[in-house]
């Protein structure tokens, strides 16, 4: 700021003149019609109205002029300033109502426009069926169990009975992590059914034992329409003093009148399983046609094929050597277990035809059961 004079002299303070104050006015007011967004009036705003603009700087210098002249220059560049506050303030509601309605125009959302287009997924009908499979069992006192999918080969075989030699360690059937080299004790394989989790369970719950394991299997099998490489199995087993083959008989009527219709009538027939002796094919009675596509002059059913019966299990009383690796005492101790399929009990209870369908991820599969089945 220049010293004040005591004898005022306008030449020596040019920038109060009244030509240099309009000129300072006129430019501040063409460059705020210019502007043409709000970025470009905020740019104008620091070069015509900010402390180092020309107004801002004659202000300053209305300290230097005599007291006899500061009313006069202070007026003429307070005047000027008011314009272009009053221009700056006017343009910035044009523009910020410019930028309203640009914005409303842009991103306007037509209401009218189907708001469900990503479609609703749904559980999946295994997982429904393994639920529904294991709820069967809880209700009638079993508890789950689990084990690992990846599992140590004396687990999935030797506890159970499998001889060294059996073709199911064959490599053509079972998926190996590593083979017995690998470890001075077992192989590890990816599990071929749920047996190894009973194995588990026998050696570490306490008698008497009643439990069910769902879960999922692997075995090298070709995809088809009705076989699949992976895929779930759901067991029982219980270990308790004086089991019989009658005791399992009566779990698995009592399963399969939960889980497909009461009346329907059960049969076991001869089978072997190196972990149960004796051992039983389980199939029940058909819950379409109830037998009647058998008998003369009824229709086909495609179902069971017309020939009234569908085989869904197997079984058996658990095998003493199975009991002793485990280290139970099997003349105080039986047990019996019995095993299936979720997909194929899925497959029967809701005319599944190919077992592809369960696997390929496809929505409309799932959405076709529901939340519940």
């Amino acid at each position: 700021m220049s010293a004040p004079n005591k004898q005022y002299d306008p030449v020596e303070v040019a920038a109060l003149s009244a030509e240099a104050v309009a000129a300072a006015r006129d430019e501040a007011l063409a460059a705020i019609a210019a502007a043409r967004s709000l970025d470009d009036l905020k740019a104008v705003r620091v070069a015509h109205a900010g402390d180092r603009s020309a107004l801002a700087l004659a202000n300053a210098e209305i300290g230097a002029l005599p007291p006899q002249a500061r009313a006069e220059a202070g007026k003429r560049v307070g005047a000027a300033r008011r314009d272009v506050a009053q221009a700056l303030s006017q343009r910035q509601e044009v523009l910020e109502s410019e930028r309203d309605r640009r914005v409303l125009e842009e991103e306007r959302v037509d209401v009218t426009l189907p708001w469900d287009r990503a479609p609703r997924g749904a559980e999946h009908p295994v997982t429904m069926t393994s639920q529904r499979l294991t709820d069967v069992f809880v209700a009638m006192g079993y508890e789950v169990a689990e084990g690992p999918e990846v599992e140590a080969e004396w687990y999935n075989f030797d506890a159970l009975n499998f001889p060294p030699d059996h073709p199911a360690r064959e490599m053509q059937d079972t998926f190996f992590v590593a083979g017995p080299e690998a470890s001075a004790r077992s192989g590890i394989v990816l599990r071929t059914h749920t047996s190894p989790v009973q194995i588990r369970a026998m050696l570490t719950r306490p008698l008497p034992l009643y439990v069910v394991s769902p879960g999922k299997c692997f075995r090298s099998d070709a995809l088809d329409a009705t076989h699949s490489p992976v895929f779930h199995q759901i067991e029982c087993l219980a270990v308790d003093e004086g089991l019989t083959m009658a005791d399992l008989r009566g779990a698995i009527n009592a399963f399969v009148e939960a889980m497909f219709g009461e009346g329907l009538r059960t049969r076991l027939r001869p089978d072997f399983f190196p972990f149960t002796e004796p051992s039983a094919d389980v199939s029940m009675e058909c819950h379409v046609c109830r037998g009647a596509s058998t008998r003369p002059g009824g229709a086909p059913c495609r179902v069971c094929r017309s020939q009234g019966w569908i085989e869904i299990a197997g079984c058996g009383m658990v095998n003493p050597k199975v009991l002793v690796a485990c280290g139970i005492d099997p003349d105080r101790y039986s047990g019996f277990a019995f095993g299936l399929g979720i997909e194929r009990s899925l497959m029967i209870r809701h005319g599944v035809t190919d077992i592809r369908d369960t696997l390929e991820g496809d929505v409309r599969f799932s959405r076709a059961f529901g939340m519940e089945i």
